[in-house]
């Protein structure tokens, strides 16, 4: 997801109808410093079943990897890209590129265009306003006269934070589009109406939580019963997945299209980055998700509707950035190197079970970067940390996460290594001005793990660089690096 924003109101933060799990798909992303390849991926999607995935660009390495699946995909023009495309010769030109390139026997199966990813994000200031609907009719119309436009339709994937209901009266059937962009919305939705495409909304129930520590945990899953549900004419809301929705469905019924299709672009749990984002709290959130789409349960206000659902995420994700929070790395059903974290019911029979793991995965060899326990120069520890932290992913660091036990000693050792695996185990990434050692010990701490990098033969690296917006983390956030350098100073002072 580009940017998540916290949830405030108690209906603002996601929803989603029941289907069957033969509607069900997931989001591919692949802001990793290595990267399994393609073709793995491909196969790690099939060996689980799904039938549908979502990515976020149509990147020629990626788009192989799906080609002779037959995975239903949808691809995307990135945020960056919609002013250009808003010139027709441009539209033309990347649905040649992007789309009629894949379209042969065993090439990509294309079902949707994701015209940017969350471009009426308040936090973007207005950046697409503008040109999110001219780029949507483009490459629509560069669809239909391709002569795709009757398989493949463009949408626009928008964040829960485009509509809402008053503060005077915080019920789903009182949901509104944003007061800014209302009008923008209406002729975007009129499009998709007459297009035959669906409206695309991100929700993440696990926002409520996030910062808010007053919020009724039970809300966010499906399984509790929260002290004083949402009632709202007669119907009690148990859950602020379903009061979210029907928040959307109500906005829609506002400006008359009440019956228009709903595709949940992404929704999911993340395990690591913050007190609320853990394994068994993520377990249970897609137990319940998962349960209510095989049984097709609907939400009070579409009961039953079939509405296709993309998890969100395939894989942890550890060059993505941090700003919404450190939980953006780890919103994986599987870690960097395909491993499931826990069991799933992702064929919809009633039996959860652990997901099939990427086959034919290489690892660099099992050694690891850790602090020198000879160290002299400790006065340097604290900026080699935060070095090494702005260029790999320490987010586990922090206060209720996976590594926010360890020790100074720790801290230190978890920061080099990590950065160390990222680099390809090169023997200069494990020097650190003499404060950092190579061992062939394991030195993981459970929960903590110190991970091992898979192999270059068997991966795409990525350069990890300090100024790079969003596909690097260009700086550690500072609440990580308080919690790891607060430590550091302990052992320095030692």
């Amino acid at each position: 997801m580009a940017a998540a924003l916290r949830c405030v109101a108690v209906v603002v933060a996601v929803a989603a109808a029941g289907m069957g799990v033969e509607a069900l798909g997931v989001n591919w992303g692949t802001m990793a410093t290595r990267r399994l390849p393609p073709k793995v991926m491909g196969h790690l999607l099939k060996d689980n079943g799904f039938k549908k995935v979502k990515i976020f660009d149509a990147d020629e390495n990626t788009m192989m990897g799906l080609a002779g699946t037959g995975i239903e995909t949808m691809i995307a023009v990135p945020n960056d890209m919609l002013a250009a495309v808003g010139d027709y010769g441009r539209a033309q030109e990347w649905v040649k590129k992007n789309v009629t390139k894949y379209d042969f026997d065993g090439g990509v199966n294309i079902k949707f265009v994701a015209i940017g990813n969350e471009p009426f994000l308040t936090a973007y200031n207005g950046t697409y306003n503008n040109v999110t609907v001219p780029a949507l009719k483009n490459i629509q119309r560069a669809l239909n006269e391709a002569g795709h436009g009757s398989a493949i339709k463009a949408t626009v994937p928008v964040n829960a934070d485009v509509y809402d209901s008053p503060a005077s009266n915080p019920v789903p059937s009182a949901g509104k589009f944003r007061d800014d962009i209302v009008g923008i919305i209406t002729d975007m939705v009129k499009f998709l109406n007459h297009s035959g495409a669906p409206f695309s909304v991100n929700i993440y129930p696990f926002l409520s939580l996030y910062g808010n520590d007053d919020f009724p945990i039970d809300y966010a899953f499906f399984d509790g019963a929260p002290p004083k549900p949402v009632i709202d004419n007669g119907i009690n809301y148990t859950n602020v997945f379903d009061a979210n929705f029907d928040t959307l469905v109500s906005a829609l019924k506002n400006i008359g299209f009440g019956d228009l299709p709903v595709v949940i672009g992404e929704v999911g749990w993340p395990t690591d980055g913050d007190k609320h984002a853990t394994v068994p709290y993520a377990q249970r959130f897609y137990a319940g998700l998962l349960k209510r789409l095989a049984a097709r349960q609907g939400t009070p206000l579409r009961p039953h509707a079939r509405i296709e659902v993309y998890l969100f995420g395939l894989m942890d994700e550890d060059a993505k950035s941090v700003d919404p929070g450190n939980f953006e790395r780890h919103w994986g059903i599987f870690t960097f190197d395909g491993r499931p974290k826990f069991p799933l019911d992702l064929r919809g029979n009633g039996r959860p079970a652990m997901p099939a793991p990427a086959r034919g995965v290489h690892y660099l060899p099992r050694r690891w970067c850790v602090l020198n326990p000879n160290a002299t120069n400790t006065t340097a520890l604290a900026d080699n940390v935060r070095y090494a932290c702005s260029r790999a992913d320490c987010t586990v660091l922090g206060y209720g996460c996976s590594c926010g036990a360890l020790d100074a000693t720790g801290n230190a050792s978890y920061a080099f290594n990590v950065y160390y695996q990222a680099q390809g185990q090169v023997p200069s990434a494990c020097d650190f001005q003499g404060l950092a050692m190579v061992t062939d010990k394991d030195v993981s701490q459970p929960p903590c793990n110190f991970s091992v990098q898979v192999a270059e033969s068997n991966a795409t690296a990525v350069t990890m660089t300090a100024d790079a917006k969003s596909s690097a983390p260009a700086s550690v956030p500072a609440r990580v690096a308080a919690a790891v350098l607060a430590l550091v100073f302990v052992l320095v002072s030692a």
